[in-house]
């Protein structure tokens, strides 16, 4: 990855408001993140000389429900979530049909979204069997890693 390259994500992070952006490679690693509004991108890595390491910070957890689930309701759906920060698309072309609506039955391999990342058009696949009971992300709309995108009733 080149100077040209990390511009390019950077600039990607602004356009959709990413705060955080992570790659890692085979033998790289590069983490991005912006500071308070929009402010200086910080630039962490630990394979690329002449870039400071940043540790990331130790109080970063997962999201904690806001309305209590019981327990069977919470582990009986799967969540599909984004594999990297990019634009959503829910069909292969504006004219085409999505890759799947509720009540579509996935396996594994079944592609469900595509992810635009820097031009770049990536397959989704659903990595689970089940049904699709929930889609969690508008059409044409930035997502970040981690982001769920569809919910999945394993079968």
């Amino acid at each position: 990855m080149d100077l040209k390259d990390i511009k390019a994500i950077i600039d990607l992070m602004k356009k959709n408001s990413v705060s955080e952006f992570e790659l890692e490679k085979e033998d790289f690693k590069i983490r991005l993140k912006r500071g308070i509004n929009g402010g200086t991108p910080a630039v962490a890595t630990d394979e690329a000389p002449g870039l400071s390491y940043v540790p990331p910070p130790a109080s970063i957890q997962a999201p904690v429900a806001t309305h209590p689930q019981t327990p069977a309701a919470a582990s009986a759906e799967l969540e599909i979530k984004s594999p990297m920060i990019g634009t959503f698309y829910r069909a292969p072309s504006p004219e085409a049909a999505a890759y799947v609506e509720v009540g579509t039955e996935v396996n594994p391999d079944t592609v469900v979204c595509i992810i635009e990342a820097m031009k770049v058009m990536n397959e989704i696949k659903a990595e689970a069997k089940g049904t699709v009971s929930q889609v969690l992300v508008e059409n044409a709309k930035p997502v970040e890693y981690g982001q769920p995108l569809f919910k999945l009733r394993p079968t």
